[in-house]
């Protein structure tokens, strides 16, 4: 899991965990992984699976939980740094279901396990009652983000995340009163 979540934020990474070396990142981020109510944890984890192989996951959480479950990273960083000033940037919208991360392992990309698991998050966030899911893609990922329009997903804005330009993507679900 830490691989994939590793391969898919890149740099963010080290942002979250304060490490530069990839065994020390994904150290750091394993052991968030096993803790419970964080941006990173287990709890927030769909796992794609082929004859009990993972193949992908996606990584979801509220927007509106989005800096309680910063808090726990951010205060590991401000021990580490000792400097009681670093914050992360806003990703998340307040009203949305909001997916940190997506991500294939690159031996079984291309057999729409990406776009299995972003409907899983859709179909998660229609039972929380959420209108809205979104996303951010690097403005320069063509591939992903064509994979994102062709399932509804449309730009609404751009934002800076660790120092780069995203496309903040969203995509309106069709709630359904009850009984319909």
């Amino acid at each position: 899991m830490v691989e994939l979540i590793h391969l898919a934020i890149g740099d963010i990474a080290e942002r979250l965990t304060g490490q530069t070396k990839v065994e020390n990142i994904r150290k750091t981020l394993s052991n968030f992984f096993r803790e419970e109510n964080n941006r990173v944890s287990y709890q927030n984890v769909w796992i794609a699976e082929v004859f009990d192989e993972v193949t992908g996951m996606i990584l979801t959480y509220s927007g509106a939980a989005a800096s309680q479950l910063d808090k726990p990273l951010l205060e590991r960083l401000r021990r580490k740094t000792r400097n009681q000033n670093m914050f992360f940037d806003q990703e998340a919208d307040v009203g949305d279901l909001y997916i940190d991360t997506v991500s294939v392992s690159p031996k079984f990309q291309g057999y729409g396990i990406g776009t299995k698991l972003l409907w899983k998050a859709e179909e998660l966030a229609l039972q929380k009652g959420y209108e809205r899911i979104s996303l951010n893609v690097a403005k320069n990922n063509r591939y992903a983000k064509k994979l994102y329009n062709r399932i509804g997903y449309q730009e609404d804005k751009e934002i800076q995340i660790n120092g780069h330009t995203y496309d903040y993507m969203v995509k309106r679900l069709k709630v359904h009163a009850s009984g319909e």
